[in-house]
């Protein structure tokens, strides 16, 4: 279960960058400990520094598996390349991996039906192949995930997201699955 945070909070900025950024405040906060504050109060100030050293390790463990970027650019280029027979049972495959119970569903707007830790997440991918993606499909999803009183919901795609449909997803509480998670995700399906 991830936990929600604002992502342009300090720690968000972090995780998401590299990880030495992290280390590298540590180590200005453990040199400025030690500089300016008077020595019974040092362990104080250098305790400070904690919370971004557990950044930096959680940032370094997440970049240590993410696929490269050559690695990235191949796997999306078969992922354009496959039927959606193939796409589909590869996310299904991915999602079982990650532990979640995946139920195909029938509907135009939602793929799959994801439970975990009794929190559902609905995922869209049919359309995953387009070029452009717009507010519409993410409009059939935001309504699916509200009449089914869904959690969560995923939207999985390759091409460009308008502006407008990024905004969307973000009022609706809609996740675009980017394009590494997508390559990890693909990548742990063909690990079974």
């Amino acid at each position: 279960m991830k936990l929600k945070m604002s992502k342009n909070s300090l720690f968000a900025i972090l995780l998401r960058s590299p990880w030495w950024v992290s280390i590298a405040i540590v180590l200005v906060i453990v040199m400025a400990s030690n500089a300016l504050l008077p020595a019974p109060y040092v362990v104080f100030g250098v305790m400070g520094g904690f919370p971004f050293l557990v950044i930096g390790i959680v940032a370094a463990r997440r970049q240590w598996h993410a696929p490269s970027p050559a690695r990235m650019a191949q796997a999306l280029k078969q992922a354009g390349e496959m039927s959606w027979r193939d796409f589909s049972a590869l996310v299904e495959k991915g999602f079982a991996r990650q532990g979640y119970t995946v139920t195909r569903l029938n509907s135009a707007a939602v793929d799959f039906s994801l439970v975990k830790r009794g929190l559902v997440t609905l995922v869209s991918c049919k359309r995953w192949k387009a070029a452009n993606h717009g507010v519409e499909a993410l409009r059939e999803l935001g309504a699916a995930k509200e009449a089914q009183g869904a959690d969560q919901a995923i939207y999985i795609y390759l091409g460009q997201v308008s502006p407008n449909a990024r905004s969307f997803a973000s009022a609706q509480g809609l996740y675009l699955m980017s394009e590494s998670e997508l390559t990890q995700l693909l990548q742990d399906a063909r690990k079974s």
